[in-house]
């Protein structure tokens, strides 16, 4: 396929990360493994405080492990000017940004004006405003054959994998429906919990995480997953544009945490000045739930986030999706009769119960050995999928940062990456201003 941003030209260079302002564990999970291409040293510009605290602790966690430990060494720099600080030093090719969301934009763009090359969490950006610096950053990486690329590891879960195979395959799903708002041809939905354990741990979040002007609205952030998805399952590798976005509705809603709540996830005191404006009758209001209604070249979908404070013993994170096809419907689930383990079905409309079974034991094998096929009741499917197919949510980070290196490497990114971006945050920031409205 057609390729942009060609830097095939130039010397192959190795990858030297400089982490900046690490503000969210994301920022440490994509050194849980090492890189035959990365430099093993990483520089580090931040501010002092418990956040580059977690980082070092996090990385350092990952070194002293006894299973295969990591050999990070890290140089440190930290202050308040750690951006003119890594700017002016430069001693790295590849900026790793994630953390406070509002600022994000404007360290990216920094970093692209600076000829750095951008790996960064999601979202890049919260709002429209954010949006159209977002535009201008693509157009100078463009320009300078710098990539800028989000972190999208749910591309690399392994039953979104298996819903866009099976889309894909006419035989079994026909096309993809037009659906209606009340019955879209694509949903996603997730639910969150602000309490969780990762790697062992609880998780302790910044207080800032709870301001949504700084780390953004639900609506705008665990969206950017699902709105990716969407666009890369429904129109894999075709290259989209904002004018193929229709949005219909879309609204915020609010999740209360006491004062208990918030210290137990935060490990602070009290409710931090700046979260006045959110806060009623001693209690803090976090707009961290959102759902949309758009249409993408036609095909209606639905994206809805919610974050509860904490998910009942033995519950975790969930995710429900269903692709509608012409021929079938494909749906995965992630609740308590799934032990909370992302589970694709299958529901026939037809009898095209043969090509299924063709299709699983013949056709996907070759990619996914060891797929199976239980059937559940009339026309109703479960697909068996071996348990090391599923890596974990931390796992998808060495593996999308993995496609990261495979396109520096190859100097270029397929054509559809970095207009399907903009697309993503077109529809997540626009949903945004339609809820506020």
């Amino acid at each position: 396929s057609p390729k942009t941003n060609n830097m095939s030209d130039r010397p192959q260079e190795q990858v030297t990360i400089m982490s900046l302002d690490p503000g969210h564990f994301h920022a440490g999970l994509i050194h849980k493994s090492m890189y035959p291409q990365v430099n093993s040293t990483v520089y580090v510009f931040a501010p002092e405080g418990a956040e580059l605290d977690d980082y070092l602790m996090r990385i350092n966690g990952y070194n002293m492990r006894e299973a295969s430990p990591t050999a990070w060494e890290l140089k440190l720099v930290k202050g308040d000017d750690f951006l003119e600080e890594m700017i002016s030093k430069k001693p790295g090719n590849v900026m790793v940004v994630a953390g406070k969301n509002d600022r994000k934009i404007d360290y990216i763009s920094t970093a692209i004006s600076n000829g750095l090359h951008v790996y960064a969490d999601k979202p890049l950006v919260i709002n429209q405003a954010g949006f159209r610096k977002l535009q201008m950053a693509f157009e100078e990486a463009s320009q300078k054959d710098l990539l800028l690329y989000d972190i999208m590891t749910e591309r690399f879960e392994i039953s979104s994998i298996l819903q866009k195979e099976l889309s894909m395959i006419p035989e079994v799903f026909g096309e993809l429906v037009d659906g209606s708002p009340d019955n879209p041809a694509i949903t996603k939905e997730s639910v969150h919990h602000f309490f969780k354990y990762v790697s062992g741990q609880p998780l302790v979040r910044p207080n800032w995480f709870f301001d949504v002007e700084v780390a953004g609205e639900g609506i705008v952030d665990v969206t950017t997953h699902l709105v990716d998805l969407i666009q890369w399952e429904a129109f894999p590798e075709m290259v989209l544009d904002t004018t193929d976005v229709k949005m219909i509705a879309a609204k915020r809603w609010a999740t209360s945490l006491s004062l208990e709540q918030f210290k137990t996830v935060t490990g602070k005191t009290e409710f931090p000045e700046f979260l006045n404006k959110d806060i009623k009758d001693n209690v803090l209001q976090v707009y961290c739930n959102g759902e949309m209604n758009y249409t993408l070249k036609g095909k209606h979908a639905k994206v809805s986030v919610i974050w509860n404070f904490q998910a009942p013993e033995g519950a975790g994170d969930t995710h429900y999706s269903m692709m509608r096809g012409t021929k079938a419907n494909l749906i995965i689930r992630q609740g308590e009769e799934e032990n909370y383990v992302p589970t694709l079905y299958v529901q026939l409309l037809g009898d095209q119960q043969e090509a299924l079974k063709e299709t699983l034991t013949v056709t996907l094998q070759e990619k996914y050995p060891g797929l199976g096929l239980e059937k559940l009741s009339e026309g109703e499917y479960k697909i068996q999928i071996p348990d090391r197919y599923h890596v974990g949510h931390e796992a998808h980070f060495s593996q999308v940062t993995a496609q990261f290196l495979e396109y520096f490497e190859s100097g270029s990114m397929p054509e559809w990456e970095v207009p399907n971006m903009i697309v993503k945050y077109y529809t997540t920031t626009k949903a945004l201003e339609m809820a506020k409205e």
